[in-house]
């Protein structure tokens, strides 16, 4: 089993990064969803609600975000200096706030003209805890991003073979990888294999990673994560073979347990 892909997302919701290696940070990747767009009440924009995120394309250099879209100018956006910060929530259900610092009025302009509604643009210069202990299988305390509750998520070639066959019986289309967003992508195991690894160590390159559960996945499955289209699939056929406890499950949360490098081709092996 090796890794096959890397992906980072530096804003939440935004169009992926695709890397040949990166470094793994105890909150996940380095650059991964450390920005976020807020509504006036400080609660995280994303896919759900808004699927033309997926045409807002963001990169990361040292203290400078750069933001790209059709129809837009470009613009780079400085991480904001120490001042002082906004509560704001990934989602409106949660009940934990965490401080970010606002970048500004001109990325809020250049984001509400692309997005067609009010927002801010938010970063999170120290990652801290925005789910209660209780709310995760395996609490992360602070270790993690803006990301929905995890550090990091994994996904595996062979599930995704097995989906599209499910898709192709009941005559639909098959969907790529890109509509599970994960960090990382693995191949060479078998289908499923990646319900066994929970609650197990799993070593990827020299860095390992504590497996802290499935993902349950939402409607931004079913957006073409290229055109914004939104259908029904897959999350119909997830529902008729992957429901496990009324959650539809593709991928596997990671936790980190090292910091380093991890690289495209660096080898998967599970702990016994």
């Amino acid at each position: 089993m090796r890794l096959r892909s890397i992906h980072t997302y530096p804003v939440k919701g935004c169009h992926r990064l695709d890397h040949d290696g990166a470094f793994v940070q105890p909150w996940g990747l380095a650059g991964d969803r450390r920005w976020m767009v807020v509504d006036a009440d400080g609660v995280g924009v994303t896919q759900r609600e808004v699927t033309r995120l997926v045409g807002l394309h963001a990169t990361v250099r040292p203290g400078v975000l750069s933001l790209r879209a059709d129809g837009q100018p470009d613009l780079d956006v400085p991480e904001p200096p120490d001042g002082a910060p906004v509560p704001v929530r990934t989602f409106r259900h949660r009940t934990i706030p965490v401080p970010a610092l606002p970048a500004g009025r001109t990325a809020d302009d250049w984001l509400g003209a692309l997005l067609g509604r009010p927002v801010r643009l938010v970063w999170l210069g120290r990652p801290t805890r925005h789910l209660a202990a209780g709310d995760r299988e395996h609490d992360t305390g602070d270790q993690v991003s803006f990301a929905d509750a995890y550090p990091l998520l994994l996904t595996n070639t062979a599930s995704l073979d097995a989906l599209d066959a499910w898709l192709a019986e009941a005559g639909e289309e098959p969907v790529p990888m890109t509509r599970f967003r994960p960090n990382l992508v693995v191949d060479g195991a078998s289908a499923w294999a990646e319900d066994d690894w929970v609650g197990r160590s799993l070593r990827i390159g020299d860095l390992l990673f504590r497996a802290a559960g499935p993902c349950g996945r939402c409607v931004v499955t079913t957006t073409d994560q290229e055109t914004g289209v939104r259908t029904t699939e897959p999350l119909r056929t997830l529902g008729r073979h992957r429901n496990v406890r009324q959650k539809l499950l593709f991928g596997l949360h990671l936790v980190p347990l090292d910091t380093g490098h991890l690289a495209v081709g660096a080898p998967l092996v599970i702990a016994p």
